[in-house]
């Protein structure tokens, strides 16, 4: 008799069972948009990395020449680069456009957004030289003045 209870009692019911599977459930449903959240994050710091880079190398050039560079520059090749200048090409992160562009003599926009996208959407950011800096945006829509 206790040798055919003790054979029973090998192995999880259903209950138990689906129990577990529910809470897997819920579990993923939690961290899977937290997880999306976090690679959005991620690729607008690089972008706006990128372009405070360029920007330091725009205000480095003014240094050395007291003129901002006149040509509108956009970035290419795999992985991206960047030329602002006769100087080295700046190499930017993952699948990032960068693109330069004079204003007036005094001040220059510097946009870039993720070729790749994150989640459906693209995200954009523009450095104002005379805007203050960094500025939201979007991939199709540049702050006012750049």
């Amino acid at each position: 008799m206790q040798k055919s209870i003790a054979q029973k009692d090998k192995g999880f019911t259903l209950i138990e069972l689906l129990v577990v599977i529910i809470i897997i459930g819920i579990l993923s449903a939690i961290a899977i948009p937290v997880f999306l959240n976090q690679r959005k994050k991620a690729v607008d710091a690089s972008i706006k990395s990128d372009l405070r880079t360029v920007a330091q190398e725009v205000e480095s050039y003014y240094t050395d020449s007291q003129a901002y560079p006149t040509a509108g520059v956009t970035s290419t090749g795999t992985p991206p680069k960047i030329t602002i200048t006769t100087g080295s090409p700046i190499t930017l992160s993952g699948e990032n456009v960068v693109s330069y562009k004079l204003i007036d003599s005094n001040s220059y926009c510097v946009y870039g957004y993720s070729a790749k996208g994150t989640g459906g959407t693209t995200a954009g950011f523009s450095y104002l030289s005379a805007g203050g800096g960094l500025q939201p945006g979007t991939a199709t829509t540049k702050a006012a003045g750049c």
